[in-house]
């Protein structure tokens, strides 16, 4: 008979097994940990078709609030994981323009839209930190695991909400790696650039952040919300 381990009621074969796997994949995580690179290289591209934990499309939709004929901007769309739900929902009238620093990345995304039939998505070849935009000119914008990856991510923000009209929204998604931007960081350059935090859903390792103008008040001051009475965990 296969003695059992005290701590987990398994044989002892099974549970080296296990102590075995959980060493590797400890192994393993750490070696992404120290090869992770920003911006992320298209050869690994198939990594991010992989669903988050909490950074669902149920939870980006519900935040951004996709309507036909709105105009939305997303910076980083990858391999389209988010892009290709997130357009049909614009409608004809409506446009999703997807904005990268690696063309192939862009390739990718409109050759799968193209296989789904989805022609309303506007691919653009740029630099967040300088978005090739008019002031004021899109309904919403949205990230996701890609604010951290962009060198003085301040700069994006201020750049968005350059981009952004004044009823305008801007949903943040990051998820627990070396690029990510922390909810307080987030608020605090937020509110630098003229955005404020108005709801927070996931957890700490892994949220979605909604963000808005802060409104002008008396003196050309903005009006900013503090992130810790904004911010509604879920």
């Amino acid at each position: 008979m296969q003695r059992l381990s005290s701590r987990f009621g398994l044989p002892q074969s099974k549970a080296g097994a296990w102590a075995l796997a959980g060493v590797s994949a400890a192994a393993a995580a750490a070696a992404w940990w120290a090869s992770d690179s920003a911006p992320y290289p298209y050869a690994q591209r198939w990594i991010l078709d992989l669903p988050l934990p909490f950074l669902t499309q149920e939870r980006l939709n519900g935040l951004l609030r996709p309507q036909p004929g709105l105009r939305v901007l997303e910076i980083g769309p990858g391999t389209g994981l988010q892009a290709l739900e997130v357009a049909p929902q614009l409608g004809p009238d409506g446009a999703l323009e997807i904005v990268d620093i690696q063309q192939e990345m862009l390739d990718h995304v409109m050759r799968r839209a193209a296989d789904r039939g989805i022609g309303n998505i506007v691919p653009t070849l740029a630099d967040a930190r300088h978005l090739p935009y008019e002031s004021a000119s899109f309904d919403a914008a949205y990230l996701v695991t890609a604010l951290g990856e962009i060198p003085d991510f301040p700069a994006a923000l201020q750049e968005l909400r350059r981009v952004l009209k004044p009823t305008g929204r801007l949903v943040v998604g990051e998820f627990f790696d070396r690029h990510q931007v922390r909810p307080a960081a987030l608020a605090h350059h937020a509110n630098a650039a003229g955005l404020h935090v108005t709801r927070q859903i996931g957890t700490v390792m892994a949220y979605y952040a909604l963000l808005e103008p802060c409104a002008s008040a008396g003196g050309g001051q903005l009006q900013q919300v503090p992130a810790a009475a904004a911010a509604v965990p879920r």
